[in-house]
């Protein structure tokens, strides 16, 4: 084990907490075969997610589990489990493809391997600002037929959670592209996050996502890229002082639900999980914006983080050709693709960032 000295708490503590909670999954997940669980004559339904308690998106699932419950209390009891209780998010999704678990929370990324469409997502610079990616969100007619993708893999998405604006930050300042050069960056494990990392002439380091603050601690990486809750949330702040405000991605959180579960529920019934999935939005959102701002401020004042914005176009141009190659290597995207490029043209009077087609 590694000698415990100064910030080196951060990562006993996280290697003590792994293993107390993956002691937890086991006795949780143990014996389930597929079918909910019923106790006191209640469906147990259970959701995972990888978030602390305070983060938005618990407390989204918790309006969700008040939703259920007053109107479905006599049927339903609704357990959320953080912090990875059950699992990474890829475990937490085969979990959910088999029934073992009811929901999990997981990022666009790890949905890739199951619909291609979600590889969108990854693409940098899609959207041209935060009101295009939320109005397209929220833009649940279309939307349900990209949640609809996954439906042969047995589960699908019921509404989605703002995860922010991705930004670089590191152990020294990026201020323009050339700052990237030979850094080494790490991203989720997706190709097209690795290849825009690539793009910027840094090297790419997937990683899971509990190993990012040891790797910048020890050297093994520059630095990641995220939004500013991994700051304050996860520590990065400690050991990464310099955040870029480059905004090179807008990735959401999609909440996913067993299928034949869905399909189980009778029709009063799911609309009742819809409308609760579609509140836990709203109350994600709300205290998304509260959490950024407080985040920013525990970083600057108490972690030294310098918050640096820079020239966008900058580090856009330097990425905009990954745009035609994932339209060329992948064409589920284009659909979707050319929904967006709308969006951002009506947004900007009939201008956009991209020449693809």
């Amino acid at each position: 084990m590694e000698r415990c000295k100064g910030k080196d708490w951060f990562t006993l503590n996280n290697m003590l907490k792994r293993l107390a909670v993956a002691a937890l999954a086991a006795v949780t997940v143990a014996g389930l075969s597929g079918c909910g669980a019923v106790t006191s004559g209640k469906r147990i339904i259970r959701i995972s997610h990888a978030q602390s308690e305070t983060h938005p998106e618990h407390l989204g699932l918790l309006a969700f589990k008040d939703y259920v419950e007053e109107r479905l209390g006599d049927k339903y009891e609704v357990q959320i489990f953080p912090n990875e209780i059950l699992g990474s998010a890829q475990k937490a999704i085969e979990l959910t493809q088999t029934g073992a678990i009811d929901f999990v929370v997981a990022g666009t990324a790890n949905l890739e391997n199951f619909a291609g469409v979600y590889e969108i997502f990854s693409m940098p610079y899609l959207f041209d600002s935060e009101d295009v990616y939320k109005s397209v969100m929220e833009d649940t007619d279309y939307m349900e037929k990209i949640y609809e993708s996954t439906d042969e893999a047995g589960f699908r998405v019921v509404t989605w959670y703002n995860a922010g604006t991705r930004n670089f930050y590191a152990k020294t300042p990026i201020r323009t592209p050339e700052d990237l050069k030979g850094k080494k960056i790490r991203v989720q494990q997706s190709p097209a996050s690795v290849a825009m990392v690539n793009a910027f002439g840094a090297a790419a380091a997937p990683m899971g996502f509990g190993e990012v603050y040891t790797a910048i601690q020890q050297g093994v990486i520059d630095g990641a890229e995220n939004n500013e809750l991994a700051l304050t949330n996860n520590k990065h702040g400690e050991v990464a002082k310099y955040y870029c405000y480059n905004k090179h991605q807008m990735v959401p959180d999609m909440l996913v639900a067993n299928l034949k579960f869905l399909n189980g529920l009778s029709p009063e019934e799911y609309q009742i999980f819809k409308d609760a999935a579609a509140l836990s939005t709203q109350v994600e959102m709300e205290e998304w914006d509260k959490s950024i701002e407080e985040a920013k401020q525990i970083a600057a004042d108490n972690m030294g983080v310098e918050f640096i914005d820079v020239d966008v176009d900058a580090f856009k141009e330097k990425v905009l050709p990954l745009h035609q190659q994932m339209l060329d290597s992948n064409p589920k995207i284009r659909d979707l693709y050319e929904h967006i490029r709308k969006a951002n043209e009506n947004a900007k009077g009939g201008q956009t960032n991209a020449d693809a087609s």
